[in-house]
């Protein structure tokens, strides 16, 4: 029985430190291009309140350590109206760090019947729903397109008041849109993939989550034909609250 036990037990460490700890031990990744406009932005991606390990409290120690000029928050809150009492401690916070934050929606937060309610609940902590549209924002356009694979984006709309005088800075869910734009950025960043969360083989092979995984563009950054294009790993699960070989992620860009 002894034996046992220890087998046991060994086996509950493993499965922890294999599949739970990935979800608690948040990495910060840090991306720095040379577009000299001198902002620094911290992207939140793929919170999915109702699986999710990462407290509010340790990402306001990350936003008040790094000082961004503003926040980013790229998609997937949750995907029912009952989690928005899980939702709201996260936005109680970013609105109590003072710093500017912009928001588009994913393709889970678009299975709520009604998407307008979680706009409004974001707005009303005074993050900024971009849909389809763009900010002009100290030396650069913040352009946010809607969710691709839910087909909310319209990249046309989104444009529709940039010019070409100043960098462009585009926050999406979805990145495969990056196949199929045909305007110029430069520098695009997106969540939805989870970097896999279960980092085996094949695995958008065997799930389909699109072309663009599939080709082996699922994280980190990458040069398209019409600019660069980060994707982070995202903070909260999908399907499954486990992780395998990647951590939950928030991203500091220093451009």
């Amino acid at each position: 029985m002894d034996w046992i036990l220890l087998f046991v037990c060994l086996a509950a460490v493993l499965f922890y430190l294999t599949f739970v700890l990935p979800t608690q031990w948040l990495k910060i990744e840090r991306v720095r291009l040379p577009l000299h406009v001198g902002l620094k932005i911290i992207q939140i991606s793929d919170l999915h309140v109702e699986r999710n390990r990462i407290r509010p409290e340790k990402i306001r120690r990350v936003i008040e350590a790094e000082r961004p000029d503003f926040l980013c928050l790229t998609g997937d809150f949750l995907d029912k109206p009952t989690s928005f009492v899980l939702l709201t401690p996260f936005l109680k916070m970013i609105q109590s760090t003072g710093v500017p934050a912009y928001a588009v929606l994913g393709n889970h937060d678009y299975k709520l019947e009604r998407p307008e309610e979680l706009i409004r609940l974001l707005e009303a902590f005074g993050i900024r729903v971009l849909v389809n549209e763009a900010e002009e924002l100290h030396e650069v356009y913040l352009v946010g397109v809607d969710d691709f694979d839910s087909q909310h984006s319209d990249v046309d709309a989104s444009f529709q008041f940039v010019t070409p005088n100043k960098p462009v800075i585009v926050m999406t869910h979805d990145p495969t849109i990056t196949l199929f734009m045909d305007r110029r950025f430069d520098y695009l960043f997106a969540g939805h993939l989870h970097g896999k969360q279960f980092n085996l083989p094949f695995f958008f092979k065997l799930k389909d989550m699109g072309p663009l995984a599939r080709s082996g563009v699922y994280k980190g950054l990458h040069t398209t034909p019409h600019g660069m294009l980060y994707i982070s790993k995202g903070v909260g699960q999908s399907g499954y609250n486990f992780r395998f070989l990647v951590r939950s992620e928030i991203t500091v860009h220093e451009l």
